[in-house]
């Protein structure tokens, strides 16, 4: 599955760790990780994420 990152704070989203803080379990590809998900960190939007190359 592949890896987000946050345009912001460089905040990374590794599927097979989820996003605890955020009760998005691991396992979760991001089209799965609700519309509504913030950055832990700094707190934008999802649309404020890209892929990892």
């Amino acid at each position: 599955m592949d890896k987000y990152v946050c345009n912001v704070c460089n905040w990374e989203y590794d599927p097979a760790q989820g996003a605890p803080e955020a009760d998005v379990p691991a396992g979760t590809a991001w089209e799965d990780v609700p519309a509504d998900f913030v950055c832990p960190l700094c707190g934008v939007g999802k649309d404020e994420f890209s892929l990892v190359e």
